[in-house]
């Protein structure tokens, strides 16, 4: 989902920003579409920021509030 919001060579839309795609897939968390717990690890790992700096252009990466965007400590499984 984090790539196909951010990729530029589709040419049928815009690639995003960090903020507006994480802010996208925030609602589909909300929403649940997505495994809430899954994002928040995708989050807290910084794996979306080692994507951004390996894939995308310098233009969309801006700085990123993950705060507001985490939900509360998940204690499934413990």
């Amino acid at each position: 989902i984090f790539e196909a919001l951010t990729a530029v060579d589709r040419p049928y839309k815009k690639g995003k920003t960090l903020t507006e795609a994480l802010r996208i897939m925030a609602t589909m968390k909300r929403e649940q579409h997505i495994d809430p717990d899954l994002f928040d690890l995708f989050l807290r790992s910084g794996i979306y920021q080692e994507y951004a700096e390996r894939f995308m252009r310098p233009e969309q990466i801006d700085n990123v509030d993950i705060g507001p965007l985490l939900g509360p400590v998940s204690l499934a499984g413990r």
